[in-house]
């Protein structure tokens, strides 16, 4: 007996918890949404790190370091060939960026350092030129500068420890872009809307908040994850104006119901 009005006083309370629950608030198109086309391109490049205090990579058991160094000494005018180098102050690393959409040629981008070899700490290093490759291979970027980290390794006799990931870093506008991704914004006759949560609902809320405010601009959802949207020929300031215009229209996300119970007491959290 004490079972069923339990379990019935638990539907009445998640049914009222149900119809109780205030309505979603209204976003922003823009922040619900990506257009197509319109997103950042990833860029890889390898280098050298130098000026580090004997914590880069042994050049025994990193070959690749050396033959970087000593193929970047001889581009210098330094002929290292069959000489006995024996440094640890050089670590070879990867250096990735993102690169926005729209950049164009001078603008900086940030960079992030990982090492490669048994470098262990890129503390007071210093990124030599890097050329930075997008996934066509074409080189966008060129990084340079010195490295902040964010942990750091100490030792003594006694022991030592290390705090944070002291092999990894960045360099805040480390990487100036040299060669910009083109893209005709205003040659588009059909943009894509794509929904960063998919869902049926949204999709069409998105379409019906486009179509009511925006005249001559069908917009369709074709699945719960894109809405295509007709450019007009002439709408007043162009594309730009367009889709600037969307952005700033709201609606209301659907978002599932959920209703947590506590599993020790019973109650709706």
């Amino acid at each position: 007996m004490l079972a069923t009005r339990s379990l019935a006083a638990a539907i009445i309370l998640t049914f009222l918890a149900m119809v109780a629950a205030p309505p979603a608030a209204a976003s922003r198109i823009k922040d619900v949404v990506n257009f197509e086309g319109i997103r950042d391109n990833m860029l890889i490049g390898y280098g050298l790190v130098v000026g580090l205090a004997g914590t880069g990579d042994s050049l025994r058991n990193a070959p690749f370091t050396r033959q970087s160094l000593e193929s970047m000494l001889e581009r210098l005018g330094v002929n290292t060939r069959g000489a006995n180098l024996n440094t640890n102050n050089v670590a070879a690393v990867m250096v990735t960026a993102s690169l926005p959409p729209f950049s164009i040629q001078g603008n900086r981008i940030d960079v992030s350092i990982s090492t490669m070899g048994d470098a262990n700490d890129l503390r007071g290093g210093t990124l030599l030129v890097t050329p930075l490759m997008g996934a066509d291979g074409e080189v966008y970027a060129v990084a340079q500068g010195p490295i902040a980290t964010g942990g750091f390794t100490a030792g003594g006799q006694g022991g030592g420890v290390t705090k944070g990931v002291p092999t990894t870093g960045m360099i805040s506008n480390g990487a100036i872009i040299e060669r910009s991704i083109e893209f005709d914004l205003a040659a588009l006759e059909k943009v894509k809307i794509s929904l960063r949560n998919p869902d049926f609902t949204t999709a069409r809320r998105i379409a019906r908040v486009i179509n009511k405010n925006i005249s001559g601009t069908p917009a369709q959802a074709i699945n719960p994850s894109i809405v295509q949207l007709t450019i007009p020929a002439a709408y007043p300031g162009g594309t730009m104006a367009l889709l600037t215009d969307i952005e700033q229209l709201r609606v209301t996300p659907d978002q599932p119901a959920n209703v947590v119970i506590d599993e020790s007491s019973g109650i709706i959290v």
